[in-house]
């Protein structure tokens, strides 16, 4: 729960100090320079749940699903409260794009409790993870990951699984655009099928972007341009967050075609695992994205570290900040893919 008390904190200690407009970048300092140098101190998660001593306790114990509904409760919360900072004009114009900046990280993160929520079969829980999604404006994640991304995942047609010396900044455009159209095109093919028209309010499309509609109009009404500019700009930085974080996940792996024309099915050797301990308890174990992807509806707080699957060299903070640098990214990866596709070096093309 530490990120959503990141602002408060930092916003603190720059009114303590008379550097708030410094403070105000404090998000992105911790979350990509602290907590990796913490990453490497701490080390790897040693801890892989028993699937008969503790994955049936685990599994129903409350406690893991309260924190992830409360995560929903408490960024509405802290998106509000943020915005009403920002406009007692506290911060100069460079403090202002920080807070900004720093809510929209927050929201990044929470963005990983949604992708948690939705992926469960509980009405509370679906809802509350597409509200979530709403409040971020990334409403078509919860269409187009669930039956385009988990259905298509490491192969051409995916448009969340980057490929073999791709560049994130070619990736990105490509992932808003075609990840966006393909939530409406999966939507309208499943309304179809029960013979309902796609446009129609049994799109959930369609609500949830009301959501994201209504959040602006208030946040607008309450606080003028700068509540528009500040509800976009943390909604731009959450998603954005996100597609950052898929690019890393899937980076030049591929699922073998068949002589049948069909692709292998998904196992943990399909995505990248990182499995240092602070950032996977900072994110919910979504390092351990192996085992998700190959057990989709395991709970976090049972998802395995798979060996087996290609390992990461260091922890999702400290990808993302090499992945803004294609050079040294491709420096650090390109290696470890071709190590993987070792003899078949066609896998590649």
């Amino acid at each position: 729960m530490l990120p959503l008390a990141l602002p408060g904190l930092l916003l603190s200690a720059g009114q303590a100090t008379g550097w708030i407009n410094v403070f105000a970048w404090g998000v992105p300092v911790v979350v990509f320079g602290i907590i990796p140098l913490l990453d490497l101190m701490l080390g790897q998660d040693a801890l892989n749940p028993d699937e008969e001593a503790d994955v049936p306790q685990m599994i129903g114990e409350r406690f893991y699903k309260v924190m992830t509904l409360g995560w929903v409760v408490a960024y509405a919360v802290l998106l509000v409260w943020g915005a009403v900072v920002l406009a007692s004009g506290q911060f100069n114009a460079l403090g202002s794009i920080g807070w900004i900046v720093s809510i929209g990280i927050v929201g990044g993160l929470g963005i990983n409790v949604a992708h948690e929520l939705i992926h469960k079969d509980e009405k509370l829980e679906t809802w509350a993870g597409g509200l979530l999604l709403s409040l971020v404006s990334y409403a078509g994640f919860k269409v187009e990951h669930l039956r385009g991304h988990h259905v298509h995942v490491s192969t051409p047609e995916d448009a969340s699984s980057s490929r073999y010396n791709q560049s994130l900044y070619n990736f990105l455009p490509q992932a808003y655009v075609r990840n966006f159209i393909n939530a409406w095109r999966l939507e309208a093919v499943r309304l179809e099928r029960k013979g309902h028209r796609a446009l129609s309010w049994r799109n959930e499309l369609i609500w949830w972007y009301s959501i994201s509609a209504l959040a602006l109009i208030g946040f607008t009404l309450a606080f003028g341009a700068l509540g528009a500019a500040y509800f976009i700009g943390q909604s731009f930085f959450a998603f954005t967050l996100l597609e950052i974080v898929n690019y890393l996940e899937h980076y030049g792996l591929h699922r073998r075609k068949l002589e049948n024309g069909r692709y292998e099915r998904t196992t943990p050797e399909h995505s990248w695992n990182s499995n240092y301990f602070l950032t996977n308890v900072f994110l919910f174990h979504l390092q351990r994205h192996s085992d998700h992807h190959a057990f989709a509806k395991r709970r976090y707080q049972v998802l395995r570290h798979h060996e087996i699957a290609p390992q990461l060299p260091a922890g999702y903070a400290a990808m993302v900040v090499l992945a803004l640098f294609p050079p040294l990214w491709k420096k650090i990866m390109n290696p470890r893919v071709e190590a993987y596709y070792e003899g078949e070096e066609h896998q590649l093309a």
